[in-house]
């Protein structure tokens, strides 16, 4: 139950959950939504529902973490396990920090290159070239919204916003010029079900969506994006009580659970965008929808001009401030773990080398983006476990520790992530 509200209260503590969000909407959720939407139709609408419920919860512990504690998930780590321990963890969280760091700025290039491309090739301009051209325009970007937090915590805030109701109003059009199966939509949403014709490929897409969806990165950041206000809080009246805390908490679930259901109305977007424009490509005897730039070069003539440019105007907002969102994470991961003072800036630049290699080799960058997000699946749990068993620990938490139900439920989503990523492997190497 919230708290008795002040004029306008409720929307002074808007904003962390919807930077987290930005995550949850990122490049690697273009590319898996579009590769499930057009290979399995509406099918595996379902895995985002799941995902988005496990996401509130997630998302939640790691802020309810930072509130009680004033410090963040890895600074908890650093504090109460051994550093060989949280060696071994910063190393998990770097490997899905450079997961995520890849993906994102692939999608913030590819967005330039679609929105900008086509006119340069013409000029003489080699892909290559402009996908080059198109990673120094985004990390420029990058650095212009991460300056944003140097003028305060709700410029950077409002300017994520921002980004998130632009994409959710470009994917508003583009459910609009498709004209989706409603009910099909929504049977497949409540229905968990694979394709039995291509069962390990609708497993290795779900977990991919999944790796997109509940991503290890932003549960070592909620932590910290909600420090800002107890830092305020404690500059005013010292060091928040008791009831701050519940309060805040309140507060933030409502911020958590409206953030994160925008997010999911977004990826179910995509997927029912891409079923309803690709999906009966097959049928039909025409080629597949193989990459980002096939579902961009397909939406114009299929849907109109409108289409392809909405679409290339969300994944560019999509991949400048979910990569702003990355290099924030992973200052978060090095500091909190390792104690390491490191500036951000400097971080933004090391963190486009990966990026650059895959540009120069000329890889598809469908295909890394989804491998990407199967990567950040298989780090998830070293992320999480920590979350679950710091939030339960009466010595961390004193009386805000989790109830019995929270254990259950967060100890099933584990399990739940940990069996899809068995039987993915199994799908791979056994059969």
């Amino acid at each position: 139950m919230l708290p008795e509200l002040k004029r306008g209260e409720l929307w002074t503590y808007f904003g962390p959950a919807f930077v987290a969000s930005v995550a949850y909407i990122d490049p690697g959720n273009f590319a898996t939504n579009i590769d499930g939407g057009t290979r399995y139709g509406y099918r595996l609408l379902w895995v985002l529902l799941w995902s988005n419920a496990m996401a509130i919860m997630i998302q939640y512990l790691s802020a309810k973490l930072g509130i009680v504690t004033g410090l963040t998930l890895p600074q908890n780590c650093r504090k109460v396990y051994s550093r060989g321990t949280n060696i071994f963890l910063w190393v998990a969280a770097e490997i899905a920090a450079l997961a995520t760091d890849l993906a994102e700025f692939l999608g913030a290039a590819l967005g330039f290159y679609l929105l900008f491309g086509p006119a340069l090739l013409e000029h003489g301009w080699s892909r290559t070239g402009v996908m080059f051209a198109a990673a120094m325009l985004t990390t420029v970007c990058v650095f212009l919204i991460l300056a944003l937090d140097l003028a305060g915590f709700r410029f950077l805030e409002w300017g994520i916003m921002a980004f998130v109701g632009v994409i959710g109003i470009c994917y508003a059009i583009e459910i609009f010029l498709v004209h989706p199966d409603w009910k099909l939509a929504a049977f497949h949403a409540l229905v968990p079900s694979f394709d039995r014709a291509d069962l390990h490929g609708s497993i290795y897409v779900a977990v991919g969506m999944l790796g997109a969806t509940v991503m290890p990165h932003v549960v070592y950041l909620h932590s910290a994006l909600v420090q800002p206000r107890i830092k305020q809080a404690t500059h005013r009246s010292g060091l928040p009580g008791r009831n701050f805390r519940s309060r805040y908490l309140r507060f933030e679930l409502v911020d958590v659970f409206v953030a994160m259901n925008g997010a999911w109305l977004i990826n179910s977007a995509m997927i029912i965008m891409a079923a309803g424009a690709f999906a009966s490509f097959a049928a039909r005897g025409l080629p597949p929808v193989a990459s980002i730039e096939d579902a961009h070069h397909t939406l114009g003539p299929l849907l109109g001009g409108i289409s392809a440019t909405v679409f290339a105007v969300a994944l560019l907002c999509s991949g400048l401030s979910s990569s702003t969102v990355g290099v924030m994470a992973g200052q978060v991961v090095l500091e909190g773990f390792l104690n390491v003072k490191f500036s951000i800036f400097l971080r933004r630049f090391l963190t486009i080398i990966p990026a650059l290699v895959v540009i120069g080799l000329g890889l598809d960058p469908l295909k890394i983006l989804i491998l990407s997000q199967v990567v950040l699946s298989f780090a998830l749990p070293f992320a999480l476990v920590p979350l679950l068993l710091l939030t339960s620990r009466r010595d961390v938490m004193d009386s805000f520790a989790n109830r019995k139900r929270t254990k259950y439920a967060g100890w099933l989503i584990v399990t739940i992530i940990v069996s899809l990523n068995v039987l993915l492997l199994w799908q791979t190497f056994v059969r």
